[in-house]
């Protein structure tokens, strides 16, 4: 097998040899040497040439939404040359129609092995359609007859639906396989990254590489991998300008920017945009919420999550799925130009509401993570509110594949080429590792304010003063501050000694740095769990990220200390038999640590409200971030859906716990969602992590949901009654639990 780091659009190139002799060929097969060549996603015909591997008589199956008359204009001119000179045999199947009509969503593994055994002749074809049955069983008997019926009637389903294509005798396409980037690409990205993303990278000599390893950022965006068959459409008629569709968007591919309506002068005509509405904007400003085409994945949230409906049509949304290709060649239009519009001052800006920090521009855009990720928005939004002075410690798993540097790298730059510097360790050290950054920023601060006054009577007085002790808790105290350092680094290059030249290295560290540490449960929860208490007791200034998917996600879905009780996952086939670690609560014994549960689908205020808070706090602060995941047996499409569930069922409370009220005598822990409204077996019925154990152990099952039930009411009754005390300076979250301890509530709950 050869495939790339990519979740969604994956490429996988699986390569088969098969026999009656033994099979000594341990290497890929090479050009003119595959007998059968299959493309399941019509998507790569424009991306990679297929046929080069094709021997002569060669059979290629593609899987296509084209009609079979479409299909062969459909080919590039050169694979269409191919197909002539090597009398290829083509064969076209809708496996996603096939697979929609039994009701399998985008699954269309079964449906494409059936027509490799069909045509390939390998086994007898009724033969073959019996074993495909047997491992449907095998695999997928555990999660339910319901899920074995529709591969099964997908399989019935498919033959019907297998044509054979009609070569033509000449070339009549009108295109070729287009470069694996943008033309506008950097000269590095069209030299060196192109090779990579087209499979050819170990051709690549040594001396094309960089000599000290460093990669240029921002290389997402050249990428342009058309994944969706829809994209959203804005209906800008009756949008009230909410901002949850950026929000939510895993991709950062969906964006809001606020603009003065003189850049409107030369909008494409097809370029929606709006007079901006509510108060705190300047006279004459318009907004536009425009999609990225092809670098949408097409998952929909941003029209799952669209609050307003047509008045006159409930079917209309403000945001509306539709076809692209009859959109591609206007939206790429509208996309440019929207890239060209200025970026929105960060410091007239309301970032504390939806609609103000969805303005900002987004420092991480375009990553390889699933469709309808769970996990991408908490990344972006960070980015977007701490993005250009941010430090990442990036634990390894799902977040450090998409969010790492080969071929491309989503974390990019702002116009002034501020961004976040992302970093890798290994999966155990990264709070450790982190916790390194925020020492050694610190100590070049030390160090460049010890410089800084040293060289005190050699420069402005006043601005020395006012550099050492400026206020930077707000965008526009940052903003001033960096105007401070720009005129300091001017002073400086007036002045000749060693002195100078040192500070002059140091002073970026004269303006407040935002250190995250950031990875997902399998790090926080287990393996990396000794470094983070580590980190949360040096009491240093750090905020962590915890994508909490509930598995060790990367790796393939194997239980971690996160996995709730009854889930099951590898290692845990028969259902976890222990509750969920409450990380949280361990991390509140510090007393200093701002510690919060988020679910940005179920309410995005809070998560929002939770981030600015955590990186306001003068020392270690935890987000443990709700992230559902395909591991959880569910569409991604329903990713808002299961958030809500999550919360409603008193699965994922959602409260922050802030230190800093404790300082001021009032109680830290604000509960943020209410007392469990559903059933927690309604939320884990959704989910077939937990629904496939009925199928396999029900009397464990059962035993599980009803001991998962008491565990929910007992977390939020201690929660909520925590949040509830009354609070002093004199009082600590032990002495408050104490107290609950001896209470006759708690008593008699326990």
């Amino acid at each position: 097998f050869v495939y790339d780091s990519k979740k969604s659009g994956a490429v996988t190139v699986s390569h088969l040899r098969f026999g009656p002799e033994v099979i000594r060929s341990t290497y890929l097969i090479g050009n003119n040497d595959a007998n059968f060549i299959a493309c399941h996603q019509s998507g790569f015909l424009q991306r990679f040439n297929m046929l080069d591997n094709a021997a002569d008589n060669a059979v290629f199956l593609l899987n296509s939404t084209l009609p079979v008359d479409q299909v062969w204009n459909s080919l590039p001119a050169k694979m269409q040359q191919q197909c002539i000179d090597k009398k290829i045999k083509l064969y076209v199947i809708d496996a996603y129609a096939v697979a929609l009509k039994a009701g399998m969503g985008k699954r269309i593994n079964t449906i494409m092995q059936t027509c490799f055994f069909a045509i390939s002749g390998v086994l007898p074809q009724q033969q073959a359609i019996e074993s495909i049955k047997q491992a449907v069983v095998k695999s997928y008997g555990r999660k339910g007859q319901r899920i074995v019926d529709m591969n099964f009637k997908a399989i019935d389903e498919t033959l019907a639906c297998l044509q054979q294509v009609e070569l033509a005798e000449s070339v009549s396409s009108q295109f070729e396989i287009r470069p694996p980037v943008s033309p506008d690409a950097p000269e590095f990205v069209q030299n060196v990254t192109a090779h990579i993303i087209a499979g050819k990278g170990d051709s690549l000599p040594v001396s094309a590489l960089p000599v000290d390893g460093t990669y240029p950022t921002g290389t997402a965006a050249y990428e342009k991998r058309n994944l969706a068959l829809e994209i959203p459409v804005w209906e800008n008629d009756i949008c009230s300008q909410c901002g949850k569709c950026p929000m939510v968007c895993p991709h950062a591919a969906i964006r809001s920017k606020i603009f003065n309506q003189q850049e409107l002068d030369d909008a494409p005509q097809n370029f929606k945009s709006m007079p901006m509405k509510g108060k705190g904007f300047a006279e004459g400003s318009f907004i536009s919420y425009q999609v990225a085409p092809e670098d949408c994945t097409g998952c929909g949230l941003c029209v799952d999550i669209c609050p307003i409906r047509d008045k006159s049509n409930a079917s209309r949304k403000a945001l509306n799925m539709r076809p692209i290709e009859p959109l591609l060649e206007q939206e790429k239009e509208n996309w440019t130009f929207y890239l060209q519009i200025p970026e929105t001052d960060r410091t007239e800006l309301k970032i504390n509401t939806i609609k103000g920090a969805m303005a900002l521009e987004p420092l991480f855009e375009f990553s390889g993570s699933c469709s309808g990720c769970g996990e991408t928005p908490y990344v972006k939004l960070a980015s977007q509110l701490f993005g250009d002075r941010m430090l990442v410690a990036n634990a390894t798993g799902c977040s450090s594949i998409y969010g790492g540097n080969l071929p491309t790298t989503p974390w990019t730059t702002n116009s002034d080429g501020r961004g976040p510097a992302w970093n890798n360790s290994l999966f155990e050290d990264n709070a450790e590792f982190g916790l390194g950054m925020r020492v050694a920023a610190d100590k070049h601060k030390q160090q460049a304010i010890e410089l800084l006054l040293d060289l005190k009577p050699q420069l402005d007085s006043q601005l020395v003063d006012e550099i050492i002790d400026a206020d930077e808790l707000s965008e526009a105290g940052i903003s001033e501050q960096r105007e401070r350092v720009k005129h300091l680094n001017e002073m400086l290059d007036q002045l000749d000694s060693t002195e100078a030249t040192l500070l002059k290295q140091l002073t970026r560290y004269l303006c407040r740095l935002s250190v995250w540490i950031m990875g997902g449960d399998g790090w926080a929860y287990d393996i990396g769990y000794g470094g983070l208490d580590h980190v949360l007791a040096s009491g240093r200034n750090v905020n962590i990220l915890v994508l909490d998917t509930e598995v060790y996600s990367n790796t393939g879905g194997q239980t971690s200390k996160a996995t709730p009780r009854g889930a099951v996952a590898k290692f845990s086939s028969g259902g976890k038999a222990t509750a969920k670690k409450d990380l949280a609560m361990l991390a509140m014994d510090y007393e200093n640590v701002y510690v919060a549960h988020v679910a940005y689908g179920a309410k995005d205020v809070q998560t929002l409200r939770t981030f600015i808070e955590a990186e306001a706090h003068d020392g270690p602060s935890v987000i443990i971030a709700y992230s559902p995941c395909i591991a959880h047996g569910v569409d991604l499409s329903n990713n808002h859906r299961q958030q809500q569930l999550a919360v409603n069922s008193g699965h994922w409370p959602l409260f922050r716990y802030d230190p800093v009220k404790a300082s001021q005598g009032q109680n830290p822990l604000h509960m943020d969602s209410k007392e469990p409204s559903i059933a927690y077996r309604d939320y884990v019925m959704s989910e077939t992590r937990f629904n496939m154990l009925w199928h396999t152990h029900p009397e464990d099952a059962e035993k599980f949901v009803q001991q998962a039930q008491q565990e929910v009411n007992h977390r939020y009754h201690y929660y909520k009654q925590l949040s509830e005390l009354e609070w002093d300076d004199q009082t600590t979250l032990k002495s408050a639990q104490a107290k609950l301890a001896d209470s006759k509530n708690i008593k008699g709950d326990s």
